[in-house]
Parts: structure tokens; C-alpha cells; sequence
């Protein structure tokens, strides 16, 4: 059989996961929510963002990775986040927490504006290194997240698939959702050919997920 395309990121070694737990061992801190570009911080440090639809799990999993409970602001209630968050990680990386997309309860102008800034964003920020694109394994690849990754291919920015919530997926539905998870990337030039397998509430892939982010450059 020939290998399927996008495998699970595999566990970082010791050191590498050691340099990933240092990297958010330190203090995290919340610097500014962003309406407009003039309002980014300078781009003084490598920056990795998360993007991903209306209620798939960003802020948990910021939360999660920064071991912060409070530090990005979970809400039940779709499109909360409407502004591009930006939160530090020791001195030398930005994590962003991008708006939520898709049944964004929020006027049509609203969203249409959050739609132009992340266009903006993506294609105008020179350190940022990767994009998380954040998906529900409870429902693999929808048209709303394929939108996002052709944005991200157009811009030519790499992204990187996070598979979400995957302690809620029996193993046999995970592996229809992992087949059709890695159809639709296979659509998309930009997408770094690796998918992470998540749970924010087992803590499950966080270690991966934080080695990655370290010893991107």
C-alpha cells in the first residue's frame, strides 16, 4: 500500500519536547485585540496564528497550550472573537488568535470587515511563520474551512491542519474524518503536509503541537 498523504504528526523526541514545554512554560501575557492593521504590534518576533470556524476550539486550545485557563476567552456563543488577538509567548514568539469564521453570529457588514483584515493580515506579515488551521474531528473539512485554506494558499503562507476535539470521535469515525481531511488538503499547496490529532481537554497532541511552534524558524 502506498503511505496516505498527511500523517499524524508523530511525538517530538525528549529535547525537542522539552523545547516546546520551555517555550510555554514561561509567563503569557494577552498585548492587544486588533480592528485594523494599523493597529498589529511591531514585527519584532516570529508569529504563528490560529484560525478556524465559529466554535471548533481556538481559545481552548491557546488555553491549553499556554496552560493558562483564562488567558484566550472560550464562549459558546459563535464569532465572540472579533478582533485578530495576540498574546505572547516567552520573548520571542506572537500567538495570534485569528476571528472565527463561518456562522458568525454577527451582521453581515461585521463579518465582510473581519473577512477583509484577515485577508490583510495574511498576506502582509512578514514573521508570520505558520497557520493552524483548527478543524472539529467530530466533522472533518467544510466549504468554510477550505474558503480559509485557499486565502492561506493565495497568500502563500504554509498552514498546518489541527485536528480538534478528537477524544470525542469513536476511532473508526476518526479514520473517515482523517480520509476526507486529507482529500481536501491535498487541494492546497500551502498546507504542510502533516496533520496534528488534538484534545485541549486531554491533553492529548499539546506536547506536538508546542514542539512545532518552538523550532519553527
Amino acid at each position: 500500500m502506498t503511505q496516505l498523504p498527511f500523517p499524524i504528526a508523530e511525538t517530538p523526541d525528549p529535547q525537542t519536547e522539552e523545547r516546546g514545554r520551555l517555550l510555554f512554560a514561561g509567563e503569557t501575557e494577552f498585548v492587544k485585540g486588533v480592528v485594523a492593521m494599523s493597529g498589529l504590534p511591531p514585527a519584532d518576533r516570529l508569529e504563528v496564528c490560529f484560525a478556524g470556524r465559529s466554535n471548533v476550539g481556538k481559545s481552548t486550545l491557546i488555553n491549553a497550550l499556554t496552560g493558562r485557563k483564562g488567558l484566550a476567552r472560550a464562549s459558546n456563543t459563535p464569532g465572540r472573537t472579533q478582533e485578530i488577538n495576540y498574546f505572547t509567548a516567552a520573548d520571542s514568539h506572537y500567538l495570534v488568535d485569528l476571528p472565527g469564521y463561518g456562522y458568525a453570529n454577527a451582521p453581515l457588514p461585521v463579518v465582510e470587515q473581519w473577512q477583509k483584515l484577515l485577508k490583510q493580515y495574511l498576506s502582509g506579515r512578514q514573521t508570520l511563520r505558520r497557520a493552524f488551521v483548527l478543524v472539529d474531528a467530530r466533522h472533518g473539512v467544510k466549504k468554510v474551512d477550505e474558503e480559509i485554506m485557499s486565502l492561506l494558499d493565495s497568500a502563500a503562507v504554509t498552514f498546518q491542519c489541527v485536528l480538534t476535539k478528537a477524544d470525542k470521535v469513536k476511532a473508526a469515525d476518526r479514520e473517515r474524518v482523517l480520509d476526507q481531511t486529507r482529500t481536501a488538503l491535498s487541494r492546497h499547496p500551502a498546507a504542510f503536509p502533516e496533520i496534528v490529532l488534538t484534545s485541549s481537554e486531554k491533553g492529548d497532541g499539546i506536547p506536538t503541537l508546542r514542539a512545532i511552534i518552538a523550532t519553527l524558524e
